[in-house]
C-alpha cells in the first residue's frame, strides 16, 4: 500500500478490485479546496482508459510486479511470440498485453514484459523503433513551403506523417509512445 501522492507513470495498482496501468496524473489544487489527483488508468484486462478521482492522502494497493526483458519474434494469429534471451524459451503473449505493438514490431526487437503471480500483464515497447517506408507519394518538385508533411505507410501497416523528402525504401526512427517520425535512420 502507498499513498496516492506517491504514484508514478506505469505503474501498476489495484483499484476498485481490478488492474490497472497509470498512464496519466494530475495534481489539482483549487484555491482553498483540497487538492486532489485526476488519475488516468488503463485496464489491464481489456485496455481500456477510465478517469479516477483520489486524495492525495488515499492509500492506493499495489501488486507485486516481475518485469524482464524478452526478445519479440513473430505473431502468430492473435498472440506475439517473444523469447527469453539467456534460456532461450518461448513464450505466447495475448494481444491485449501487447497493446499496439503490432503497429511497430517487425521482429528481433527487445519489449519489457510485466508478470503478476506468472501471468503476463503487460510489455512495454522499445521507446524508438526503425521501420521501413513501403508507400509514399513522391516529392512534390518546387513546392517550398516549409512545414509540410506527406502521409507514408511502414511496413508494419503504420502510417506516419514524414517531411516531402522521404522516399520508398528508406528506414525510419519512429517514437512508439507517440506514433511520430524522428528522423532517419542512420545507416
Amino acid at each position: 500500500m502507498i499513498k496516492a501522492s506517491e504514484l508514478k507513470k506505469g505503474q501498476v495498482i489495484q483499484h476498485e478490485g481490478a488492474l490497472y496501468t497509470v498512464s496519466d496524473i494530475q495534481r489539482v489544487s483549487k484555491g482553498n479546496w483540497r487538492s486532489y489527483l485526476q488519475v488516468k488508468l488503463k485496464s489491464l484486462k481489456d485496455g481500456r482508459v477510465t478517469d479516477a478521482r483520489m486524495s492525495v492522502d488515499d492509500r492506493v494497493d499495489t501488486p507485486f510486479v516481475d518485469t524482464k526483458p524478452y526478445q519479440y519474434l513473430y505473431r502468430d494469429g492473435d498472440h506475439f511470440v517473444l523469447m527469453d534471451p539467456q534460456s532461450f524459451d518461448q513464450i505466447p503473449a495475448p494481444a491485449e498485453a501487447m497493446g499496439d505493438a503490432g503497429q511497430y514490431l517487425r521482429g528481433n526487437e527487445m519489449v519489457t514484459v510485466s508478470f503478476i503471480e506468472g501471468k503476463i500483464v503487460a510489455v512495454e515497447l522499445p521507446n524508438v523503433v526503425e521501420l521501413k517506408v513501403v508507400d509514399t507519394p513522391p516529392q512534390v518538385k518546387g513546392a517550398t513551403a516549409t512545414n509540410q508533411s506527406k502521409e507514408a505507410t511502414l511496413e508494419t501497416g503504420l502510417r506516419v506523417r514524414v517531411p516531402p523528402f522521404i522516399e520508398m525504401g528508406e528506414e525510419l526512427r519512429i517514437d512508439t509512445r507517440t506514433g511520430e517520425y524522428l528522423e532517419r535512420a542512420k545507416g
